[in-house]
Order: structure tokens, then C-alpha cells, then sequence
């Protein structure tokens, strides 16, 4: 006789929590950071790094802007879950739970701790200007319009972290040129990313640049932002002699797309304003660093 048992439906498959932290972070952004840093390695070198800086460089680029973020998921799961652009986060959605997001976030900080250890005493002394940045961004628009450049300047510790953990000197006016065109131009993409909020920041009490100011106000602002990246970035030669004519050609390309960011934006929609503000953003640093080696390099 035939057997009448019906077969177990099959277990659905466990999330890899691995991937589902990465998409939380968005680990891909850390274009956003580590091209510019590798520049800074590249021009403070002479196209020529230790290794061992190198590969420390990149450890603490990398565990710095995914804490960054993950803090910032953290802090504001409440009010991305008030927003329905962002309610389907893993946050708010259930996909992750805070627990796991908070025990990723303390291995990023302790491999940063780490990495700032290994690349010298100066490093680990400046560090506590990196950990205050990086917490208090994800509070600033809380009080403040200006949360954007706080945003920028907490990315720009990239670039210059990378400067004095290969000289040993604090603030030399050199690595101010690169780390300046990276504060200014984060800031410029992430007023026009916020241009997809303004009513709901308003709502919630929120300050952004587009909230306070208006969609045309803040598209001018964030043009104003981008234009000084593109003078700053024209003025790295000035610092560092070493590149010239190639590397400005080239860096023109990242003018150009920054350029194009703004045109894009026009279009309003949350699909242009995910395009202006990430998809071709995570091309520009990707153009300065070519710019840099191409020069140093190939010329």
C-alpha cells in the first residue's frame, strides 16, 4: 500500500547575516573613502609606500567608514522607520537586530583601534578626533544644517588620517588641498541626496540643508560645495609638484561628472537623486586616484 505521508515542507534558508550586514553598511561605499585615501598615499610617497603602512592604511579606512555607518543605522532606526523611503532598512524591517549591528560595529572600532596601533603613536593620539566625529555625526541633524559638512569632514578623516600616519606630523598645510576637496564634496552629494527628505525631516524636526533652505536653495548650495572639491583638487599640484599636467587632464573627468551629478539631480525623482548622489559618486574618487597614479606612474 501506498504511503500517505505528506513530505515536510523544506526549511527556508537561513539569511547569511554576513551579507545582510554588508547591505545594512553598504559596504560598496567605501569608495566613497579609500580612493582618496590611497591618493593621499600615493602623493605623500611619491607613488612609493611601505607596504606595511599600505595594507594598515586600508585596514583602518575600511573598519572606520563601515563603524561610521553602522553607528548611524543604529542611532537613527527610529527615524528611519518613521520614513517610508527608509522603513525597509534592515533595522526597522526586523532583517537584522540591533544586537548584531552593535557587535559588528565593536569589531570595526576595535580593528580601527588596531590598525591606528600599528601606523604609530600619532595615529592612536588623534585618534579620539576621528571617535568623535564618527559618533556625533549621526546626532548632528538633530540641531543643525550643517549635519552635511559634519558628514564630509568625518569622511575627509580618511584622507587625512592616511597624510599623518605616513609623515608623523599633524596639519601640514599640504594635506589640506585633498582632504578639503573630500569634506566639501561629500557634502555637496549628500545635500542632494537629502533633497528625497525634505518633508519628512520637517515633520520629524529634522535639519538637512534642503529642509531649512528649500530644493532650489540647496541645489545651489551643494553646486557651490563641489565647485570648491573641483578648485581644491586643481590645487593639488601646488602642494605636490610631482604631478602636473596628466593628473589635471584627468581630474578635468571628475570634474566633469560632478558636473553631470547636478544635471541628473534635476530629474527629482528618487531614481536620478540615487543616481546623482551614489552611482556617480562612487565613480569620482575612483577618476582622482587614476589621475594621481597616471601621473606618477605613466608620465
Amino acid at each position: 500500500m501506498a504511503s500517505t505521508e505528506v513530505p515536510a515542507p523544506a526549511a527556508a534558508p537561513r539569511p547569511n547575516k554576513a551579507r545582510l550586514i554588508g547591505e545594512a553598511v553598504i559596504f560598496r561605499h567605501s569608495l566613497f573613502s579609500l580612493p582618496f585615501a590611497l591618493a593621499a598615499v600615493l602623493l605623500e610617497t611619491g607613488g612609493a609606500p611601505s607596504a606595511w603602512k599600505l595594507a594598515w592604511i586600508v585596514v583602518a579606512v575600511l573598519a572606520g567608514r563601515n563603524a561610521a555607518n553602522a553607528i548611524n543605522r543604529l542611532v537613527d532606526r527610529d527615524i528611519d522607520a518613521a520614513n517610508p523611503r527608509t522603513a525597509s532598512r534592515h533595522l526597522p524591517s526586523g532583517r537584522l537586530a540591533a544586537r548584531e549591528l552593535r557587535l559588528f560595529t565593536a569589531a570595526a572600532l576595535a580593528l580601527l583601534v588596531l590598525a591606528a596601533a600599528m601606523l604609530g603613536w600619532i595615529c592612536v593620539a588623534v585618534l579620539p578626533i576621528a571617535g568623535i566625529a564618527i559618533f556625533g555625526y549621526s546626532y548632528t541633524k538633530r540641531f543643525t544644517w550643517l549635519c552635511h559638512y559634519w558628514l564630509g569632514a568625518t569622511c575627509a578623516i580618511a584622507t587625512m588620517g592616511s597624510f599623518i600616519a605616513l609623515s608623523g606630523r599633524v596639519f601640514e598645510l599640504r594635506y589640506f588641498a585633498l582632504s578639503a576637496a573630500v569634506a566639501l564634496w561629500v557634502a555637496g552629494f549628500d545635500i542632494l541626496y537629502a533633497l528625497q527628505d525634505i518633508e519628512i525631516d520637517r515633520a520629524q524636526g529634522l535639519r538637512s540643508v534642503p529642509a531649512r533652505f528649500g530644493a532650489a536653495w540647496a541645489r545651489a548650495i551643494a553646486a557651490a560645495s563641489q565647485l570648491g572639491t573641483i578648485a581644491l583638487l586643481a590645487a593639488v599640484p601646488l602642494f605636490w609638484p610631482r604631478v602636473g599636467t596628466a593628473y589635471l587632464a584627468i581630474a578635468g573627468i571628475a570634474a566633469a561628472l560632478l558636473a553631470a551629478e547636478h544635471i541628473v539631480a534635476l530629474g527629482g525623482t528618487e531614481r536620478h537623486i540615487r543616481i546623482a548622489a551614489y552611482g556617480i559618486n562612487e565613480i569620482v574618487p575612483l577618476v582622482v586616484l587614476a589621475a594621481v597614479a597616471v601621473d606618477l606612474y605613466l608620465v
